[in-house]
């Protein structure tokens, strides 16, 4: 378990079922335009479905098992406001992974993703062992790179018709972090800025 304050991340379980499925249900039209989506099937290729709650949970700790990726849910306040996933970890020469993430309208801009992101990064930087962390944002999606802009990672580039995701291959916005960027942590960083942000409120306000 990794924890801030009142932001938690901690391995996806199956009894998360009926939690999971209340905010997804409650946040449909808030998340289906950045949602992954299966493209149709070509004539050799076989066809694929969308997973099942159980299903999903198995394949994640299946991949987690072998050391491919890390499944978290989001707590916020003791209640479960979305997931966090570190996923394609590659080893090697490369050591990177890269990060996906949806959370409850409910409680977006109170800085519980960037935390929960922050959480991930210096977990997979100082536990973990990897050196690179990227997240490919639709250009379109102005909450998530909110997220990545307050956390200070680099914008690489565009990646054309990088994913399926509502129904089409969209184009996705590339942002990395390494190790060495952030030598005193992510979460200390992002602490730091959202400290001075507020000062700087206040200031205005006075």
């Amino acid at each position: 378990m990794l924890a801030d304050g009142d932001v938690v991340l901690r391995p996806i379980k199956l009894r998360d079922q009926g939690a999971w499925r209340e905010v997804n249900r409650r946040n449909r039209d808030w998340l289906r335009p950045w949602e992954a989506t299966i493209p149709p099937p070509t004539p050799s290729g076989p066809v694929a479905h969308r997973p099942t709650y159980r299903q999903m949970v198995r394949h994640l700790r299946r991949e987690a098992n072998a050391g491919r990726m890390l499944p978290f849910v989001i707590e916020y306040q003791g209640r479960l406001v979305g997931q966090l996933t570190v996923a394609g970890i590659t080893w090697g020469s490369m050591c990177s992974g890269h990060i996906g993430y949806w959370v409850d309208e409910a409680v977006a801009g109170r800085g519980v993703m960037p935390t929960a992101v922050a959480l991930a990064v210096d977990h997979c930087f100082r536990s973990v062992g990897l050196h690179r962390i990227e997240v490919c944002i639709r250009p379109e999606n102005r909450p998530s790179r909110r997220v990545v802009e307050k956390l200070g990672f680099r914008e690489e580039g565009l990646r054309p018709r990088y994913l399926h995701i509502d129904g089409a291959w969209r184009d996705h916005l590339v942002f990395a972090l390494t190790a060495e960027e952030v030598p005193d942590g992510l979460l200390g960083r992002w602490r730091r800025a959202r400290s001075a942000a507020r000062g700087a409120t206040k200031s205005a306000e006075q």
